[in-house]
């Protein structure tokens, strides 16, 4: 993965610097849920969260919701020099969760009958993808939301300055890149592989790459005459009432109450206070909190969101291999399977990772609980950073298996 932007690939993985070691620092502690008495299954789930923190995290905080209510836990601290609780509601960068949101418009407009999945990315953005063996004639809205187009990812294909460092961070933290520069740098190298042409639609490789929903946000503005976060606010936030859920554009700031965002670079023993970082666009743009997180997710899964047609699409999948650190993983459109849950009918989920902040999160396949979570710690040693990586795994299984 190259750390060249804001949201870190799933596909490279922890060990690729897409985590980072906390080592030993901070007093952390353990707290409950704020409400007058314990509601059902606190007590488990404030042992995951622990055992997060356990690992080393700064500070972790989750959430359980269903129609019988929520659940929250948190542990560690929202910064190590203050010693502070993280807060209930901390707000934070979603990071690669925020594709769900964006697939989730371009589902809608396919059941609106304004776009297809087999639309060639040429008929909305002509000349776009082009270069070096790139081309959007033999590539398909489907192949993007899939991640089975064999674009690179524009993080992985940048070249130059090396600012995954806490030295580049501080240089870089308030450069924003567009779309379009974006695009230049996935489109400078040969693409993985170019999608069957009898039918690109049903390719089956896949590869993960943050360049395909770049893509897709510049289709979504198409297809519209708006701008995608308008799009996301107006069909998914504003229905929703997710309050505390937000489009920062190219700020580089989180609105409090936030925690603070720790990396532990490669090669530094040290972590950095990296929560100060210019925002990704339908790629990783969002920030949320753990319960608005839990309700866009019960809504998708639930079908309030998107018509059953479009629902089934978005759960057709391929098999995701290299996917770390689960097992047995599928990709859907915008949205992964992975084996675990209840009556063994499997976890839908996404995960994002950003500067000093890991997501993770499931749902039930009918939508009607969902886990969410937020650590305040990127790490990249690769031991700690699958360690920490499990805990949240087994966070999500626990919760959904009741």
């Amino acid at each position: 993965m190259s750390p060249r932007g804001p949201v870190i690939s799933r596909r490279k993985g922890m060990a690729a610097a897409a985590a980072a070691v906390l080592v030993g620092t901070g007093s952390g502690t353990a707290s409950a849920v704020p409400t007058g008495g314990r509601p059902r299954g606190h007590d488990a789930l404030q042992a995951d969260v622990d055992a997060i923190r356990a690992t080393g995290a700064t500070g972790v905080l989750a959430e359980v919701l269903s129609a019988r209510g929520r659940t929250l836990a948190r542990a560690g601290t929202a910064d190590l020099t203050a010693g502070r609780p993280v807060p209930w509601d901390a707000y934070y960068r979603l990071g690669s969760d925020t594709k769900p949101f964006t697939a989730t418009i371009a589902m809608q407009l396919a059941g609106e009958g304004r776009l297809a999945l087999t639309d060639a990315v040429e008929r909305w953005l002509p000349g776009v993808v082009k270069g070096n063996g790139n081309n959007g004639g033999k590539i398909t809205i489907a192949n993007l939301l899939r991640q089975t187009s064999g674009l690179n990812d524009y993080l992985a294909a940048a070249g130059g300055e090396d600012v995954f460092t806490p030295e580049g961070y501080l240089k870089t933290r308030f450069r924003a890149s567009t779309p379009r520069e974006q695009l230049e740098a996935a489109l400078s190298e040969p693409p993985l592989w170019v999608p069957d042409a009898a039918d690109p639609a049903e390719e089956q490789r896949w590869g993960y790459s943050n360049t395909n929903y770049v893509i897709v946000g510049l289709i979504i503005e198409q297809v519209t005459g708006h701008p995608w976060a308008q799009e996301i606010h107006e069909r998914i936030i504003e229905p929703l009432g997710l309050r505390n859920t937000l489009i920062p554009g190219t700020s580089a700031y989180v609105p409090q109450p936030t925690a603070t965002a720790y990396t532990q670079f490669p090669g530094s023993p040290h972590l950095t206070d990296t929560s100060l970082a210019s925002g990704g666009g339908a790629d990783g743009g969002i920030i949320s909190t753990t319960h608005d997180h839990a309700v866009f997710l019960r809504a998708l899964l639930g079908g309030r969101l998107l018509r059953p047609a479009q629902l089934s699409a978005m759960k057709r999948t391929v098999a995701a291999d290299g996917w770390i650190p689960a097992d047995g993983v599928r990709y859907g459109m915008g949205i992964a399977w992975r084996p675990g849950g209840r009556n063994g009918e499997g976890i839908w989920f996404h995960g994002g990772t950003h500067l000093g902040i890991v997501s993770e999160s499931g749902v039930t396949a009918d939508g009607s609980r969902a886990a969410t979570t937020a650590t305040f710690t990127l790490r990249t040693d690769e031991a700690p950073a699958e360690a920490q990586a499990r805990a949240a795994l087994r966070l999500v299984d626990h919760a959904l298996a009741q």
